[in-house]
């Protein structure tokens, strides 16, 4: 149920189009919670279905792209998911099951799998810290920036987990 929740904070952070808002999940929210078109725009019909957004008033004109804005019943929605309790949620990696399954049918070609993992980990870390550097250059003020901060923060954190334990297993596989 989070992609509309997603969708909802998008929203409230600025009202957009359709397309607007995949270009902006593409360059924020999809780091963490990744979506494709076609599902933001299913979600974003049912979200007016549900009466939580609608489209703003505009003057008709040929292709001329909707905008959409939460309405009070979206916010409340949105409030209300954010103070809901929620267990965290098992890792579901499939290198992990690779590995796993390794154990009983051997590492041929592993290697260079956890090779070019750790090498994706390693460009995605530099890109999340040239989005620190470039979008939170101290001192971060707003109590929204910093949240925002903590949630980029966390991906930074977690990619160089990644990097560490691939950095830890690779020897098993070089070893061998």
């Amino acid at each position: 149920m989070s992609l509309p929740h997603a969708i909802l904070t998008a929203l409230l952070e600025k009202p957009s189009s359709g397309l607007e808002l995949t270009r902006r999940f593409d360059r924020s929210i999809g780091y963490f919670w990744p979506a494709t078109h076609q599902q933001i725009y299913r979600e974003l019909a049912k979200l007016e279905q549900s009466g939580f957004i609608r489209p703003l008033p505009q003057q008709p004109s040929r292709g001329q792209k909707r905008e959409y804005e939460v309405l009070p019943e979206g916010r409340a929605e949105l409030t209300a998911w954010v103070a809901r309790a929620e267990d965290p949620r098992a890792v579901r990696d499939p290198l992990l099951l690779r590995l796993r399954a390794a154990a009983v049918v051997g590492t041929q070609g592993l290697g260079d799998e956890l090779e070019r993992h750790l090498r994706l980990h390693e460009r995605q870390l530099a890109e999340y810290l040239a989005i620190e550097e470039r979008d939170f250059a101290p001192p971060v003020r707003s109590a929204e920036a910093r949240l925002q901060h903590l949630v980029l923060r966390g991906g930074i954190d977690l990619e160089r987990y990644w990097i560490a334990w691939l950095t830890e297993a690779l020897p098993e596989f070089t070893d061998r």
